[in-house]
Formats: structure tokens, sequence, C-alpha cells
């Protein structure tokens, strides 16, 4: 900006992209909110409400706040990879912990009610994509935030990193999915077939997730979106593997 070049800009398309990925998600958290509040009477803690909490804290965590930290290289793209870094943990770090408040509200929930845990395929694919989300979260604070990692180790790794990263939030929203169909069964299973207006919002909600899905997928996976590595970061990473590996910067 000092020798008067124009500001950087975002390749074309990416915004928009982007711009209909939020109004998808919260959209969706509108949906699940008027969902709870219209037909399930609401969400409170320590009640027979307590159980409302956990779809809402699953759609705010483990979709909406997960795909919003996957899409932080794509936003903002011209700013300091070490504060990039710090914001992509540090959304996936609360979107853990607000979907730890949704676990615990369904298994006092269950506990108060006298229900059983973990029989469903959906706890079965919820807990697993949480403990798995929550092991990559620690692998990558470990190897990128806070390296201790060599060089050729952290490279063998970030393409592994990426590819479960996509994978966990697609796994996030099939559990979402499953979620939402099981509470229906259970809760209108008389009515579901009658196209009720309950079922009708809730099968909406599971299409809004798809869309959410389905548009920050393909945000992630164009090539020429990806995040642009600056100057100062391709010399500092020479430089780092000219230290840790014994290499010349020429290769």
């Amino acid at each position: 900006a000092m020798d008067g070049a124009p500001p950087p800009t975002s390749p074309t398309g990416l915004s928009a992209y982007v711009a209909v990925s939020q109004l998808l998600g919260l959209t969706l958290l509108a949906t699940t909110g008027a969902w709870l509040g219209r037909y399930r009477g609401g969400v409170a803690w320590h009640s027979p409400l307590q159980f409302n909490a956990h779809p809402l804290c699953m759609v705010l965590g483990m979709v909406f706040l997960q795909g919003d930290a996957l899409l932080v290289y794509r936003v903002f793209r011209h700013e300091a990879k070490r504060s990039t870094k710090a914001l992509h943990a540090l959304l996936h770090g609360l979107a853990l912990l607000i979907a730890l408040v949704g676990i615990i509200a369904v298994f006092e929930s269950h506990r108060t009610k006298g229900i059983p845990d973990m029989y469903s395929l959906h706890s079965w694919c919820g807990m697993a994509t949480f403990v798995l989300y929550l092991l990559q979260w620690f692998l990558g604070c470990g190897f990128f935030l806070f390296p201790n990692a060599s060089f050729s180790l952290r490279g063998w790794y970030k393409p592994q990193h990426i590819f479960f990263g996509i994978t966990l939030f697609i796994l996030s929203i099939a559990s979402c999915l499953l979620g939402i169909t099981e509470m229906l069964l259970f809760k209108i299973s008389d009515s579901y077939s009658h196209f009720v207006p309950e079922g009708i919002l809730a099968n909406t909600l599971g299409v809004l997730l798809v869309a959410f899905g389905l548009v920050v997928s393909y945000v992630l996976t164009r090539e020429e979106w990806k995040r642009p590595p600056l100057a100062e970061e391709l010399a500092l990473s020479m430089d780092f593997k000219t230290l840790t590996e014994g290499e010349s910067p020429g290769g």
C-alpha cells in the first residue's frame, strides 16, 4: 500500500459464495430456534426442556462455527498467517465447547428421564464425530499453532489435516440429519407422514444443513480460491526448512 499499489482483492466469485454460506448458516440457526421454540417448548437448563439445548448447540457448534472455521483461510487471505491460524483454532475450540454443552445436556436429560444412552445410530455417529473432531483440534494445535514438529512431518500431516477437516464437517452434518429424523420419529411419529407443519419445518432445517455443507465444501475445494502464501511466509518457510532439515533454500 505504501508504494501506491492497489489493495489485494478476493478472486471472482469467492465473496459471493462466502456471503451465501453465511446467509444459509444464519438461516439454519434461526430455523433451529424456530423449531425448538414453536413446537418443542424452547430451551431451559435443569428442566424437562434441557434436551432441546442439544440440537441447538450441535447445529451452532458442529455445523455453523465449524464451517466458519474452515472458511477462515479463504476469507482472511492477506492477513498474517499466525493470526489466521489463531482464529482458525479459536473458532474450532469454541465449536467444541458449545458441542460439549450440547452433549452434557442430552446425557443429563436422559438420566433425569430414565432414557438409555448411546444405543442409536445417531448417537454412535455423533459421539464418534465429536471425539475425532477433538483429536483433530489437538493435533492441529500441536503441529501448526504451537509447532514442535519438523518441517517434513508438518508437510506430511497437512494433507491429512485438510482431508479430515472436510470429512468431519460432512460427518457433523450427517449426524445432525440423523438426529433430526430420530427426534421427529420420537415426537410426531403418528402425524409425521401427514405433512404436519413441524415435520415440514424440521425437513427444511435438514435441507438448509445440506445446502450449507455443499456451499462451504465448494468454497474449500476450489483450487484457485486457496489462500496464497505471502512473500514473508515463503521466506520464513525456506529458512525454517533449512534450519530443521539441513537443506539449502534452493532445494
